[in-house]
């Protein structure tokens, strides 16, 4: 095995762990890959690992994490595209940019929602994707664009009947997913009263 220089940020090689595993974590399976597998596929020695995580769990929930960041980050994106007073145009991309994310990203978010859970189910209920909807849906009431009684509630009702929808069978097809997308982003009109 080469080493890779040790003069690397701890960033970096933390990256290159969590690389090496989410690719050996779908290849494999979580179960099957070993400490040692990632760390061979990383090249770096067992002893850096430590340093990272204190183990396969936790570098899993650091891929869990990862992952939504990225997905919020790139929801955020295609809202903001849309300026207000666009509000239609901001709950049609965080829709749309939001299923896309999962339909693209099904292995992963299979791997570290299904595979191996995280602890509780909050992020049902609460987490960075849900609560930038909320403020989506605040701030268009607040422009006049539609009307929500409850925020919070048609934000995590919206969230979760996207995830239901996305896990359907045939969406590999695209003329499917396409359809989809526009059935999606018309059933978020309809929860906030807007014809579209």
């Amino acid at each position: 095995m080469s080493s890779k220089p040790r003069t690397k940020p701890a960033t970096e090689r933390r990256d290159e762990l969590m690389n090496a595993a989410e690719k050996l974590f779908l290849e494999r399976g979580f179960e099957q890959t070993t400490v040692e597998d990632i760390t061979t596929a990383a090249e770096v020695a067992k002893g850096t690992f430590y340093l990272q995580f204190s183990s396969k769990t936790e570098i899993l929930d650091a891929l869990r994490q990862r992952f939504v960041y990225n997905m919020a980050n790139t929801v955020t994106t295609a809202v903001e595209a849309c300026k207000p007073p666009d509000f239609e145009g901001r709950l049609a991309g965080w829709a749309r940019t939001c299923a896309i994310q999962y339909l693209e990203s099904g292995p992963l978010h299979h791997l570290v929602f299904v595979i191996a859970p995280p602890p509780n189910r909050e992020g049902l209920t609460r987490n960075i994707l849900i609560d930038s909807l909320e403020e989506l849906l605040k701030s268009g009431a607040q422009g006049g664009a539609w009307s929500v009684d409850d925020p919070h509630l048609t934000a995590v009702f919206l969230f979760n009947a996207l995830h239901g929808a996305v896990n359907q069978p045939g969406n590999e097809d695209m003329e499917m997913r396409e359809k989809l997308l526009a059935a999606i982003i018309t059933h978020f009109f309809r929860s906030v009263g807007v014809q579209g």
